[in-house]
């Protein structure tokens, strides 16, 4: 075990294509696939990026040899970004069909970053199970029983249609939208603020806004939603509502007092996510 941790990273995503998706699928979609690609200087092949793997294993090279890299593990140092090159590069070393069942946080190692191709197309796939691990490894017989157990845990999650970065969710059988919109947290806070202070923080008729998550430099607020709503509902409120938060991110001017007193509310309802 190295005894050099890394540096505290407080936004170990930026630079990569979708931050806010790695962002999101790091920390509140429970199951998701997205497809990044190795640089040239790692051999170009396709990567895996999925939100969880069995047992919690960090990465994985599946029996096609195709590398796959969890972004939920149970391994994590300062700089994830540091943890998530080390569990790619242990993948690419693994024998076909076999995890990485640990890293060492701190050992000398690329960041992702320094890895991936910074140019490639990041798009997200939501699934309501997690059905995709039986790609790695199709003579598996234990999987399809361990995909069903894991999946019960699973709340339902969709992606907006059409709207980057933006999942409903369902928790309680009540509807949600978490969306990470890739603002900078003060940027973000002020701009909600003149929109809360207008009453117009609202993403769609009856949407309430609950609070937001803090965590990897970033903040994603939540609403809650009207009873009955989906995924499918939300692309054309949530194209009106970006409209209303980038006009109101581009005013230069200091916040009124009403502005002062909801953004003060607005923070009061952030929650730090570690």
């Amino acid at each position: 075990m190295s005894e050099t941790q890394p540096d505290y990273e407080v936004r170990p995503f930026a630079g990569l294509p979708s931050e806010a998706d790695w962002v999101a699928l790091r920390k509140l979609v429970p199951a998701a696939t997205a497809t990044a690609q190795l640089n040239a200087a790692h051999s170009a092949k396709p990567v895996q990026v999925v939100t969880l793997l069995p047992d919690l294993h960090p990465a994985w090279q599946r029996a096609d040899g195709q590398p796959v890299l969890a972004l939920q593990s149970a391994y994590a140092s300062a700089d994830p970004g540091l943890d998530l090159g080390q569990a790619l590069e242990l993948a690419l070393k693994a024998e076909p069909g076999n995890p990485v069942t640990s890293i060492d946080p701190g050992a000398p190692s690329p960041r992702l970053q320094d890895m991936l191709d910074l140019d490639f197309d990041f798009t997200v796939t939501v699934h309501q199970t997690f059905e995709y691990w039986k790609d790695l490894d199709p003579d598996d017989a234990d999987m399809t029983q361990a995909i069903e157990d894991a999946s019960k845990a699973i709340d339902p999650t969709d992606a907006v249609p059409d709207t980057p970065s933006a999942y409903w969710t369902k928790l309680g059988g009540r509807p949600y939208l978490r969306w990470s919109l890739g603002i900078e947290e003060t940027e973000l806070l002020d701009a909600l603020a003149r929109l809360q202070a207008k009453r117009q923080a609202g993403v769609v008729d009856g949407a309430k806004y609950v609070g937001a998550f803090r965590s990897l430099g970033m903040i994603i607020p939540v609403w809650e939603l009207p009873t009955g709503t989906e995924a499918a509902d939300l692309t054309d409120p949530l194209g009106s509502f970006r409209e209303r938060l980038n006009k109101a991110l581009a005013v230069g001017d200091d916040l009124s007092v009403a502005e002062r007193r909801a953004r003060a509310g607005l923070v009061a309802r952030s929650v730090t996510l570690r």
